[in-house]
């Protein structure tokens, strides 16, 4: 985990997470009709959360097509939040990246494999070390078509595995940019332990399994 917190504090921690989850503003949060972001200068824009944000930015900007990986929160039933807020569990948000793209070269469907194929699919509330509702994985749709996209990738995934998919499907509502200093973490941070042994580890695992031809050949 990226902070060290004493063992009470851990139980307490979940506590109130599993609490916020349940809460009816929350429920609220994944019935919602979806939100559709347009397209803008021909980029458009796709939201995942998938564990610490740190990692999941420079994942996807090694892909070809993606411009841009810009880290924050999504999710939840609070507004305006933040990291210290985010952590408690009691505002409902993941830590979430919001993807530009462009639609000609990489496709929301190849976006969503690219989700998949950079986390362990059957981690609940978490991707390795990093524990807790905030960090648990979330694919957000924008319409329709987006969530039969996921679904049916979730579902086959689960039978291809034969395993359960701890991976959410939300209706996207809104996207809060995290706090400057989160924003291309890994690229301005290349000697912190945390970069070094858990971030760049999982963006190599993720390229070794990823087609090739699909991948930039830096980031």
């Amino acid at each position: 985990m990226k902070h060290i917190i004493p063992i009470l504090a851990i139980t307490l921690f979940f506590s109130c997470q599993n609490t916020a989850q349940n809460k009816k503003e929350q429920l609220d949060v994944q019935t919602a009709d979806p939100i559709e972001v347009p397209i803008k200068s021909g980029k458009a824009r796709a939201y995942f959360a998938s564990g610490c944000f740190w990692c999941v930015e420079a994942i996807y900007e090694s892909v070809k097509g993606v411009d841009e990986s810009i880290s924050g929160y999504s999710g939840g039933h609070t507004t305006k939040p933040t990291y210290a807020a985010s952590n408690t569990g009691k505002t409902g948000h993941a830590e979430a990246v919001e993807i530009i793209y462009d639609p000609e070269v990489v496709s929301f469907k190849t976006l969503v494999d690219v989700y998949f194929a950079s986390q362990n699919v059957t981690q609940v509330n978490g991707q390795g070390n990093d524990r807790g509702s905030q960090y648990r994985s979330i694919l957000f749709y924008q319409n329709e078509a987006q969530k039969e996209i996921i679904l049916k990738k979730k579902a086959a995934l689960a039978e291809k595995l034969n395993v359960k998919i701890a991976a959410e499907v939300y209706p996207f509502q809104k996207f809060w940019v995290a706090e400057d200093y989160h924003q291309n973490y890994e690229r301005l941070h290349p000697d912190h332990p945390y970069i070094q042994n858990v971030s760049v580890p999982r963006l190599n695992r993720f390229k070794a399994k990823f087609p090739r031809e699909l991948l930039k050949a830096s980031h």
